[in-house]
């Protein structure tokens, strides 16, 4: 299956009907290009998390067409099974500095630090990879750099949108371009693949900015050591939090590898104030209950996590104590509900006070993903004739589409993993074109 000089395909083998482990082809004129190759999280029985992500053998078994491998930004579910597939892959990979920073101590931990060709990319600049052209357009999501990618080639122009969100206040990067967006309408865009995670949710998301008011309340309010849970690769929340220790006169320290390393990373790409100041997690047991905020990892009660293992008494830097409290500063995951609520039933029973995301007048979280509003808005700047929604279960994926066709979008195509998507030169699509299943790495 080779598409030809008219062809433009794209050809989802993780991501389309479900959130986690994107891995996206574009095909045309003999060449295949990969769009992000990413991981997901399965709970086991044991209450264990095993990586998985989707099955490579269909592009592996014709990498001398592949181009280059495309990654829009830092998440573990675009870029976090790079290191594990790039054997069967050898291509050169793309992305911009920040992403590049994270996937760089993937690749040291496989060996593989000098054996990817990592080509860094500026927002704004246009790559030549083969028949295709793509251009890196700034977004803001919940982590630094995120990109959409507009992909040209001689039969079309599409708008692979990537994980985003129209916010205002991102605290960290740029505001999104909304000229750029608007510009889009006069380029003949042929599909927008488009971000469905929050497309059942009416309204507006909120932006980063906004969360620094509620998170300064609760904190100002506890009295004795405060732990916030958090997503690890979000700079800006950790920005924002640091800020509220200085204002609240406590330390912030960082508990969780997760954490730490997007945080080196943040400072590595330039994108860290240099005047927040982080202490070393193993001062804060000197310290006065009053004065102590850390900021960790497992906020999905992930097994093993800085938080988990606070609950359980056996983290080395920190124990919790009665009317000590802990904010998460988060959204329970679909399919985390149990493993969250019996973290926070080990919390209470040590009397420590838990906060979460709703249970006052002000926000502490904020999604990375747009809302319906955005979604509509989107679609109005850039007047693509086909919406292609993706990234989200059948019903966001419905939703999205339903909502493209109301604002006036010609036609929606929407699919599964493995169905083959054509473009041009006439729009349709082959159910189950190719086989796709998934690759299982371990338990942790």
């Amino acid at each position: 299956m080779t598409p030809g000089p008219d062809d433009l395909w794209f050809l989802p083998l993780g991501g389309c009907g479900e959130i986690g482990m994107n891995l996206n082809l574009y095909g045309h004129d003999g060449r295949w290009l990969m769009i992000d190759c990413g991981i997901t999280f399965e709970r086991l029985s044991a209450g264990a998390m095993q990586i998985q992500m989707a099955d490579p053998a269909f592009i592996v078994a014709r990498r001398d067409l592949l181009c280059g491998l495309v990654i829009t930004h830092a998440h573990e579910d675009h870029v976090g099974a790079v290191a594990r597939l790039w054997p069967q892959l050898r291509c050169p990979v793309y992305t911009t500095g920040f992403t590049a920073e994270i996937l760089r101590r993937k690749l040291l931990e496989a060996g593989l630090t000098d054996a990817v060709p990592l080509h860094i990319v500026l927002p704004g600049d246009t790559s030549a990879l083969g028949p295709f052209r793509v251009e890196w357009v700034n977004l803001t999501h919940s982590t630094p750099e995120s990109q959409a990618l507009v992909i040209g080639c001689a039969a079309g122009n599409v708008f692979h949108t990537g994980d985003w969100k129209l916010d205002g206040d991102p605290v960290v990067g740029a505001r999104y371009p909304r000229c750029r967006y608007r510009a889009l309408a006069d380029e003949s865009i042929l599909a927008m693949v488009c971000d469905s995670t929050n497309a059942l949710i009416e309204g507006h998301s909120r932006t980063e900015g906004s969360l620094y008011a509620g998170l300064q309340r609760v904190v100002c309010e506890s009295a004795g050591r405060v732990v916030v849970a958090c997503f690890g690769s979000n700079i800006a929340r950790l920005h924002t939090l640091v800020q509220v220790a200085a204002a609240t006169e406590r330390r912030a320290a960082i508990l969780g590898r997760s954490l730490g390393n997007y945080f080196r990373a943040a400072r590595t790409a330039g994108l860290w104030d240099a005047q927040l100041r982080l202490i070393d997690s193993a001062h804060l047991g000197y310290l006065p209950r009053s004065e102590v905020m850390a900021i960790a990892t497992g906020s999905q009660g992930e097994k093993g996590a800085a938080l988990d293992r606070l609950a359980g008494g056996s983290h080395p830097d920190m124990v919790l104590e009665e009317g000590d409290t802990v904010i998460f500063s988060s959204r329970v995951i679909s399919g985390n509900e149990e493993a969250v609520a019996a973290l926070v039933r080990r919390l209470h029973e040590l009397g420590v006070i838990v906060v979460q995301d709703g249970d006052g007048p002000e926000a502490l979280h904020a999604s990375g993903h747009p809302c319906r509003d955005e979604l509509a808005q989107m679609y109005r700047w850039v007047q693509p004739r086909i919406a292609i929604p993706v990234h989200g279960e059948p019903d966001h994926m419905a939703a999205n589409a339903q909502l493209a066709r109301a604002v006036g979008v010609p036609r929606q195509i929407v699919g599964r993993n493995g169905d083959l998507f054509m473009l041009a030169p006439v729009p349709g699509i082959r159910r189950g074109a190719v086989p796709v299943g998934r690759l299982r790495h371990g338990a942790r």
